[in-house]
């Protein structure tokens, strides 16, 4: 028996959920929609942010205090999927794992609905580690995601 989207998705979420190394659950604010009522689509790309740094935290390492070491992460290339859009009030999980690819930290986010674990968007951000502002490869970022990646930690 065919099985319906929301049952698909709510089973893609069960599968996936394993996969992943990080997890937070947020909350839509209606300044974030539009006059569609739905969330405005460069508002997911503050909740995978927002999700990275968290992830960053969680990992014991302060994203500001590399940044006056003069290490900074930033984002060379996103891909975005919009699946189902969040409306106001919507609790909402978004989910990260991470895989490293040359110099490249590549981050897959998922962010589903609470209420149905509805899949409402999906990312890839490849970010990429500035030293000094040149293009760099950074012993602090493979340290705190060795545990994660295949890259071994060089110190």
């Amino acid at each position: 028996m065919p099985q319906c989207r929301a049952g698909l998705l709510i089973t893609l979420y069960i599968m996936n959920h394993d996969k992943y190394i990080f997890e937070t659950e947020m909350e839509v604010r209606d300044y974030e929609c539009d006059i569609q009522g739905i969330v405005n689509n460069a508002n997911y790309l503050h909740y995978t942010e927002h999700t990275r740094h968290l992830f960053l935290r969680s990992l014991g390492v302060s994203f500001a205090e590399l940044h006056d070491k003069g290490v900074d992460a930033v984002v060379a290339r996103m891909t975005l999927q919009y699946k189902t859009p969040l409306r106001c009030d919507d609790h909402f999980i978004s989910c990260l794992t991470l895989r490293k690819e040359g110099l490249r930290y590549v981050f897959d986010h998922d962010i589903y609905r609470k209420s149905d674990e509805a899949l409402c968007f999906r990312c890839q951000a490849d970010l990429v580690v500035l030293i000094n502002g040149r293009l760099g490869h950074s012993d602090d970022y493979d340290r705190a995601f060795s545990p994660y990646t295949d890259t071994p930690c060089t110190r």
